[in-house]
């Protein structure tokens, strides 16, 4: 009887670890996840080595109710929610779920730019850590991912780049994005979050 009653207890542990180790791990968002006015501020600046700002703002992104429908509203347009959590099924894409430290994968992404030119991101990517970090807005709970490889354009753009997303599950979007391409450094921080 004591015997069964340790592998009883045994198993209730393996159990309880089992969960604990799993809670680490972030699924894709789903339409359920958001809210009607939810909304992201972040600002951004962008610098080159010698002091050349190309780019210093703030970006906003909002969920808006249509008919009952849920839309993401951006700066340069509006489109259904449905399109956002449709499930990605891709390994090479910029968020390979379920999110879990220490998983690896490359991202290849392939872009054409408002003025034509086509090029592609190819980065091998890894989740370094989930532990809670602070940006402007707040602190939340992140995974931290490295991405490390190259973009190239049809112009004959090519860079070295390492790009960092901390990304807060419970907002379902990135608090924090660094941008590092050659001699040129992008940061991105959240600094509003409402519902």
């Amino acid at each position: 009887m004591r015997s069964q009653f340790l592998v009883f207890m045994s198993l209730v542990l393996l159990s309880l670890c089992s969960t604990a180790m799993g809670s680490d791990v972030t699924q894709q968002p789903k339409l359920a996840d958001y809210t009607d006015g939810e909304k992201w501020v972040w600002k951004y600046k962008g610098v080159t080595s010698s002091g050349e700002i190309r780019a210093d703002g703030i970006d906003t992104k909002k969920i808006i109710s249509k008919n009952g429908e849920l839309f993401m509203v951006t700066a340069p347009r509006t489109f259904p929610l449905t399109d956002i959590v449709k499930p990605v099924d891709s390994k090479k894409a910029r968020y390979n779920w379920p999110l879990q430290v220490g998983k690896k994968w490359t991202l290849e992404e392939h872009w054409e730019s408002e003025d034509g030119t086509k090029g592609s991101t190819i980065q091998d990517a890894k989740v370094l850590s989930f532990k809670a970090e602070t940006v402007e807005a707040g602190t939340f709970m992140a995974y931290t991912i490295q991405y490390k490889g190259k973009i190239t354009n049809t112009r004959g753009y090519s860079a070295n780049t390492e790009d960092i997303h901390v990304y807060a599950p419970e907002l379902k979007m990135f608090i924090k994005l660094t941008q590092i391409q050659d001699d040129y450094v992008y940061v991105e921080e959240l600094i509003e979050y409402s519902k």
